[in-house]
């Protein structure tokens, strides 16, 4: 779904949008959209700035990052991101940006694509060590076996070679 700038005003419009996992393309190695990505939203016009405003729900599968197993995660945000045109961003090499500039994208040819906007704040959204439970025990790293599902005996039957000459020392 794709807004031009011009057609953005100062009375909020209703934006309310579901998009198929195949629209939105997650940039993210063992990350996959489980399901319709639902998007509820107002697009107005502040201040000179066309303001996309609203809340994503979407149920994303993760990669736990101990075991592997797949886990997922909910993802519920709100969010308010700032569009400006482009003949209205400076063209100076060098700008010295002020804080209120850094949450300011420039919207590419006068448009804004709410789908993107979508990807990106489920991107920024995605935790950064998913689990697929707090006490996940991992893998094995002798014989790569999930420590949630086997009890293998690797590390107490091996003795680190380096220590080996400390095993008699008494």
């Amino acid at each position: 779904m794709i807004i031009d700038l011009e057609n953005i005003g100062a009375r909020p419009k209703v934006i309310e949008a579901v998009f198929r996992p195949d629209e939105i393309k997650l940039d993210v190695d063992g990350a996959v959209l489980g399901d319709k990505v639902a998007f509820n939203g107002v697009t107005e016009r502040i201040n000179g700035k066309a303001h996309l405003r609203g809340e994503i729900r979407a149920l994303v599968t993760l990669d736990c990052t101990r075991c592997l197993e797949p886990t997922d995660a909910t993802i519920d945000e709100s969010f308010d991101s700032i569009y400006v045109d482009p003949t209205e961003a400076p063209s100076d090499a060098e700008i010295i940006l002020g804080a209120e500039q850094l949450d300011e994208s420039i919207a590419d040819e006068g448009r804004i694509d709410i789908a993107e906007s979508v990807r990106e704040q489920i991107m920024l959204a995605l935790p950064d060590h998913p689990l697929c439970r707090e006490d996940c025990k991992g893998l094995c790293p002798k014989c790569g076996g999930n420590r949630n599902l086997i009890d293998c005996q690797c590390e107490e039957n091996e003795i680190d070679p380096r220590w080996a000459a400390l095993k008699n020392f008494r």
